[in-house]
């Protein structure tokens, strides 16, 4: 079955699987920096790291707020079997098994290309498929207007829960339509390789028009609701984290601004550029129509 979005990404646009593993140094740089400031030495201080050390620089507060936190501790999460529960406003509630879900699929995962953003931009391959075929196969009533995700939650097997940083378990949300778009993406996989635990194994959300929190992590429960469902950073602090987290270079984060970007792999000291609305990927755009995107950040 062809792809049933725009992708005007060529694999000479994909962050290096090098690059891409490496942000943890260059991330780290910038840390010790202070928040990216100071001098070209600082650039030459940064020494390659070994495979293992720079697999991921993460948040998976669930394992820990330091970013080596996930890496280290993430592995004492159990992926596999997996089960997702699917209820609220489906035809078909349950509790499916990841492997039952995948081969239900009428079309087979694939990889692809989808630009990132945070305070540094990349494009990485993921592998996976789109949540509207998921939707598609449980069934979504009539009245149903969003969706609700919410992270697994295991104490025994994640230190990070121990502690009171977010209001446990982690939950996300979408509206519908935007859930629906071709865009969306339940992600099994990265660079063709399973998701590493520390990743959001074994599944996770992606939507790449929006700011890396929006993407939930290792997914346990999807829930078809007819009202916005609650998000864990908007109820952690409201005023820095809006429901729709759409990439808007127009409104600042209230301590730093959105307006540049730095793209990853071009080193420490690489020329920023503007962030484009909605990451580039113009074709959300009539999702928003008519909104206020200043209020509706």
């Amino acid at each position: 079955m062809a792809l049933r979005w725009k992708n005007d990404l060529t694999p000479s646009d994909v962050t290096p699987e090098a690059v891409f593993l490496n942000r943890r140094q260059i991330l780290a740089g910038m840390t010790a920096m202070g928040a990216g400031l100071g001098t070209a030495a600082h650039a030459q201080e940064l020494e390659p790291n070994s495979f293992e050390d720079i697999t991921n620089y993460c948040n998976y507060y669930e394992f820990g707020t330091g970013k080596e936190d996930p890496a280290r501790y993430a592995g004492s999460l159990t992926t596999e079997p997996w089960t997702v529960q699917i209820d609220g406003l489906v035809e078909k509630p349950g509790d499916y098994g990841l492997n039952d879900i995948l081969s239900q699929m009428t079309i087979e995962e694939r990889i692809y290309r989808f630009r990132c953003v945070e305070a540094w931009s990349m494009v990485v391959p993921w592998n996976g498929f789109e949540l509207a075929d998921l939707l598609d196969m449980v069934g979504v009533k009539p009245e149903a207007t969003h969706v609700a995700f919410e992270t697994v939650m295991r104490p025994e097997e994640m230190p990070g829960l121990r502690y009171p940083v977010l209001d446990w378990p982690y939950v996300e949300g979408l509206r519908l339509d935007e859930a629906r778009h071709p865009l969306t993406l339940m992600a099994t996989g990265l660079y063709g390789k399973p998701l590493p635990n520390q990743n959001g194994a074994p599944l996770r959300l992606v939507v790449p028009w929006k700011y890396g929190f929006k993407s939930i992590k290792s997914i346990v429960r999807i829930t078809l609701t007819d009202s916005e469902p609650p998000t864990s950073w908007n109820k952690a602090n409201p005023r820095e984290y809006g429901f729709y987290s759409n990439v808007n270079p127009e409104v600042d984060h209230p301590r730093w601004s959105q307006a540049t970007e730095r793209p990853l792999g071009g080193g420490l000291f690489s020329r920023r550029k503007p962030t484009l609305m909605f990451n580039g990927y113009e074709e959300v755009a009539s999702l928003y129509e008519g909104m206020d995107l200043r209020a509706n950040f």
